[in-house]
């Protein structure tokens, strides 16, 4: 899957967010990272086409991702979004957060969503959660419903917004090991993250977002052994500075 951005810019009542951000590669695993209020969460939105660009273009496979709502409708066919925390229905028991979409957005009969999100939940140990709200979940177990609902709509780019910034560490770890899976069965992933060892380890590519613009961008064992900006040099070592 390639990704072509062109000079995508993106203002908020005057105030400059994203400056003509500029990125052309074929993806698989993309981590972006940066310090907050740099607009990486405006970024992904604008790839989920969730929110559209004051100007520049953005393009997947060839294709310019029109944003009217017609072709919207097309493009988010593809595309499987998970937000940072309070991604599910909480009026809704875990499994029916996974079978209400198949049957409302992909018409398929409640016994077959049933059948395919029972799956799911089989495969990422979560059978014993089927019948409890999310008030009843841990947050770990939240966001790992969360994945598998979006993988149940079976995407070709699955995004991903800071999804470990409300956990616990121990809850952390469960989601980036379903990450770390997935990413090995193949799942394409762009995941806004401040999880740096998972960003290394975990995804090819590294974009580091910083003052409304990509600074730096490139595999991430070189990204991380070897930034060349002051701004990225300063982020991670700031960032890492704690790390045990």
């Amino acid at each position: 899957m390639r990704m072509e951005l062109n000079s995508i810019s993106k203002s908020f009542n005057g105030n400059l967010v994203l400056k003509d951000i500029c990125f052309s590669q074929d993806i698989s695993s993309v981590a972006i990272i940066g310090p907050s209020g740099g607009g990486k969460s405006t970024l992904l939105r604008i790839l989920g086409g969730l929110l559209a660009p004051d100007s520049g273009t953005l393009g997947f496979d060839g294709k310019t991702v029109h944003f009217n709502e017609k072709d919207l409708i097309e493009y988010r066919k593809d595309i499987s979004f998970v937000f940072q925390s309070k991604g599910l229905f909480e009026h809704l028991p875990a499994l029916e957060n996974v079978t209400l979409p198949l049957v409302h957005t992909l018409g398929l009969e409640k016994s077959e969503a049933k059948a395919a999100a029972q799956k799911l939940f089989d495969r990422f140990g979560l059978s014993d959660t089927e019948k409890k709200y999310p008030s009843q979940l841990s947050g770990g177990q939240q966001q790992r419903i969360a994945i598998a609902r979006s993988l149940a709509m079976k995407p070709k780019l699955l995004l991903l917004d800071e999804p470990t910034s409300a956990l616990d560490p121990e809850y952390t770890s469960e989601v980036l090991d379903m990450l770390t899976e997935l990413q090995g069965e193949g799942l394409k992933t762009i995941i806004v993250t401040h999880e740096m060892g998972f960003a290394k380890n975990a995804c090819e590519t590294v974009v580091f977002l910083s003052g409304n613009r990509i600074l730096e961008q490139g595999k991430s064992s070189e990204i991380f052994s070897h930034p060349q900006t002051k701004q990225l040099q300063s982020f991670l070592d700031k960032i890492l500075e704690w790390n045990v």
